[in-house]
């Protein structure tokens, strides 16, 4: 019997130096940060196609006094508040939306207004004290109650805003401290309610109004309940989970954001843009700022809010603006309403001619603007177009006091009518006064400065 003594590794150079080999990934490689996969929103093009997508508004519609609040309900209302308290009712139509009934509910400035879940009922308060209940569907007012309230702590501040939830049967309201408390109803007895999942709010980020010395102006809910939009007075939507309360996203439409983006990318001409700012600036100054509201669009998917720039569609899955409406215009959205119809199909969340409205109320003018998702003098979808240049014959001017409709005569007078459509493109008449006006003759506008010499008699 032999014994052979087996070999080492010390014998096989070859296999020391395998071992010296890494088995897997190197270690500088490990370090390395994984690429974040981009996130997608599936069928994000059948949303957008849903959501009003037109620049400029199409039409107006007038009121007594200046516009503060305008509501849309589920039984396709449209309701418009101006602040000498009065109240109009209007019906959504097929094209346009039709005046149904005014009312002088208030003496004093109403304060808010609120519909409920379901669309049936309205409710007003004004700052007489006074809180008036209407019946929406036979528009007409049902109730009035007088209210007397004192604060007797210092510690307690005025509620701002309040909106109730209907899928988890609660209401969130926030006080000038920024201060966030859940509330359910007289099922409940008014107590926490029992369906989300924090007991105190220590745990969740709703203490970031304090934080950040600000409270909302307006609260939305997504339609399955589950998210919560604010907009502040610090220019910020924050989108929270309302169950956990933590936020979920927060974007920053602060002036100085705007500042950088356009030194980054030129989004208005400069003169423009300094005329928004210092509308922005003044608009901080004045009470009409706590107007600014939130919104979902029936998706969930989509938050709606008004900005310097116009009204911003932004997807909360990809994080990105899919739409700004009324971006050429001169005039500052404040309070907004969306309609998105579903033409009586209640199995479709969509239908394809869908007719999709944003109303909007607009800083100090007596008018309501709406924005859809139709070229101006467009009747039905896209592909049903008229010829393009049959809409160069007319064009409709928007002024602080409605809307002026008027016909161009291109073949007569070619030259005049493109010198005018092509200035209006252009925004050279945005903020433009009508400085000589003749009854049934004429109205001039154009240049009354005399700046530029030959647009005198424009």
């Amino acid at each position: 019997m032999t014994s052979e003594k087996r070999p080492g590794s010390e014998d096989t150079p070859g296999d020391a130096e395998e071992s010296e080999n890494w088995i897997g990934p190197m270690p500088s490689e490990a370090t390395k940060p994984k690429p974040k996969k981009r996130k997608v929103l599936e069928f994000e093009s059948l949303y957008i196609e849903n959501l009003p997508s037109s620049e400029t508004y199409e039409h107006s519609y007038m009121h007594r006094d200046v516009v503060t609040h305008v509501v849309v309900t589920k039984t396709d209302f449209i309701i418009t508040v101006s602040q000498d308290g009065h109240l109009k009712f209007w019906k959504k139509q097929d094209e346009g939306i039709e005046f149904v009934k005014h009312f002088r509910c208030h003496l004093a400035p109403i304060a808010d207004v609120a519909a409920n879940s379901t669309g049936s009922l309205l409710c007003t308060i004004s700052s007489e004290k006074t809180v008036k209940v209407f019946d929406v569907v036979n528009f007409d007012m049902i109730n009035m109650m007088t209210i007397e309230f004192e604060p007797y702590r210092v510690e307690w501040k005025p509620v701002v805003t309040m909106k109730y939830n209907p899928v988890f049967e609660a209401a969130v309201s926030v006080d000038k401290a920024g201060i966030v408390e859940y509330w359910t109803g007289p099922k409940h007895e008014y107590c926490f309610p029992k369906n989300v999942r924090f007991e105190s709010k220590l745990d969740t980020d709703l203490f970031d109004f304090v934080k950040n010395k600000t409270y909302p102006t307006g609260l939305a809910f997504s339609p399955d309940g589950k998210k919560m939009a604010s907009i502040s007075l610090d220019r910020k939507v924050r989108v929270f989970h309302f169950a956990t309360g933590k936020l979920h996203k927060v974007l920053d439409e602060s002036l100085q954001r705007f500042q950088e983006l356009q030194h980054q990318t030129q989004q208005l001409p400069n003169m423009e843009f300094g005329r928004r700012m210092a509308a922005e600036r003044d608009l901080e100054k004045s009470d009409s700022v706590h107007l600014a509201n939130v919104l979902f669009d029936a998706s969930g998917h989509f938050v709606v809010y008004a900005t310097m720039l116009g009204v911003k569609i932004v997807n909360l899955t990809t994080n990105r603006c899919v739409a700004m409406l009324g971006k050429p215009e001169n005039l500052r959205p404040l309070h907004l309403a969306l309609f998105q119809v579903r033409n009586g199909r209640k199995n479709n969340l969509f239908h394809d001619n869908g007719h999709f409205v944003v109303y909007a109320t607009m800083l100090g003018v007596k008018i309501v603007n709406l924005t859809t998702n139709r070229c101006v003098a467009m009747l039905g979808k896209p592909e049903n177009l008229r010829p393009l240049h049959l809409a160069l014959f007319q064009a409709i001017i928007h002024t602080s006091v409605g809307d002026v409709h008027v016909r161009l005569f291109g073949k007569d007078v070619p030259r005049s009518a493109e010198n005018f459509s092509v200035h209006a493109r252009n925004g050279y008449y945005n903020g433009h006064i009508f400085h000589r006006v003749i009854k049934g003759f004429m109205v001039q506008t154009g240049d009354p400065t005399a700046i530029h010499q030959q647009l005198i008699h424009a």
